[in-house]
């Protein structure tokens, strides 16, 4: 289901917001859309990313385990040499 939105903009972000729609040849409104959805992925990741470190965080507070310097560095060297290898339990 779709449903309109309004959104207010100023003059000068709506001329430039026409200007680009039509240097891509594309509507206005598929760009603000574009935009809308490209933000809520890059948020929404972004809060995956910070509820896991605070998981990782209140587990490391429980039991006081974490990954040894030394088997974080080789990883690091790794991945500077270019090797994907998963990150060391």
């Amino acid at each position: 289901m779709t449903a309109a939105r309004g959104i207010k903009l100023d003059a000068e972000t709506t001329a430039r917001l026409k200007a680009l729609a039509e240097s891509r040849d594309r509507s206005p409104h598929w760009l603000m859309k574009t935009a809308i959805l490209e933000y809520l992925e890059r948020e929404e990741a972004y809060e995956r990313e910070r509820l896991e470190d605070l998981a990782r965080w209140e587990r490391y507070q429980l039991t006081g385990e974490a990954v040894p310097h030394e088997q974080v560095a080789e990883w690091l060297k790794g991945v500077a040499d270019g090797e994907l290898r998963p990150w060391p339990q």
